[in-house]
């Protein structure tokens, strides 16, 4: 029953995600707005609240908020997953070297690292970004550059624990080469708990690029993002709720569902811990 809830617990999250997904892409498809997408306004039914035409409503310029809502999670789900993609692709390599090297490299590695950690999550992205130039890409860039950190401190972790077992202290004394040792036992060792926190860190990740859209500095139009919609609509939030609460709930249960699968993927990784 246990591992059934755990099922369950990554399952409907993921379904939900996957939906988000598949519905973007169709959204210009199906939707009898999907010129809104481009940037077409109307602005004689602009702003209106929900109602059967218009699901999420319409916001100052007329557009359908259900069709540009929809449609911009394609950009903000990229962004999450791309830049963790990119942070683990740096700070796992370099975790596993710092673990498995000892002296001057490990030092510089690690040293490189906490320099990187030393800034709040959101102040050095932000740095990057605003010496980039606001974009989409730029926004992938400077959180994949800022945490990989995090992907480092867990590889080297896992690489100096598993280096200590006994089936690789057995696997060197029959010769087994460092290379052979990295393939077989350090990296396959070493991918679950990069993996739970790479699933967790995505929302974050989503929560982030919102942000900086949402200062300017991420999305910009005619890209569709859900911080760029709530920074566009801001200004008639008091009077318009629809125009933000419809993009902001996408926000909350699309980090809550990253977070959700990352707690699965570790119980069913971790199964000690149902006892």
């Amino acid at each position: 029953m246990n591992n059934l809830l755990q099922r369950k617990s990554i399952v409907i999250p993921f379904i939900f995600l996957l939906f988000v997904w598949i519905t973007a892409i169709c959204i210009p498809l199906i939707s009898p707005y999907s010129d809104d997408i481009n940037g077409a306004v109307n602005f004689k039914i602009g702003p209106t609240p929900p109602s059967l035409s218009h699901w999420f409503g319409t916001d100052i310029a007329g557009r359908d908020m259900f069709t540009l809502t929809i449609y911009a999670g394609i950009s903000s789900l990229k962004v999450g997953i791309i830049s963790i993609l990119i942070a683990v692709l740096i700070g796992m390599p370099l975790g596993i070297v710092a673990g498995l090297e000892k002296g001057w490299i490990e030092n510089a590695i690690m040293r490189i690292s906490d320099s990187f950690l030393a800034f709040p999550p959101l102040i050095l992205p932000m740095l990057i970004t605003a010496v980039l130039g606001p974009s989409l890409s730029n926004v992938i860039i400077g959180i994949g550059i800022s945490w990989f950190p995090w992907y480092a401190r867990i590889a080297r972790a896992q690489a100096l624990i598993i280096s200590e077992q006994d089936y690789v202290l057995v696997s060197k004394s029959m010769g087994a080469n460092r290379y052979h040792i990295l393939k077989k036992h350090i990296f396959p060792n070493s991918l679950s708990p990069v993996l739970v926190q790479a699933t967790i860190d995505v929302g974050y990740a989503i929560l982030i690029s919102s942000g900086l859209s949402f200062i300017g500095l991420g999305a910009q139009p005619p890209e569709v993002e859900w911080g760029l919609l709530i920074t566009q609509s801001r200004a008639q939030f008091l009077s318009h709720w629809w125009v933000v609460f419809f993009p902001g709930i996408f926000i909350i249960l699309s980090v809550i569902s990253f977070n959700l699968i990352g707690d699965g993927i570790k119980s069913l990784l971790s199964p000690r811990l149902n006892l």
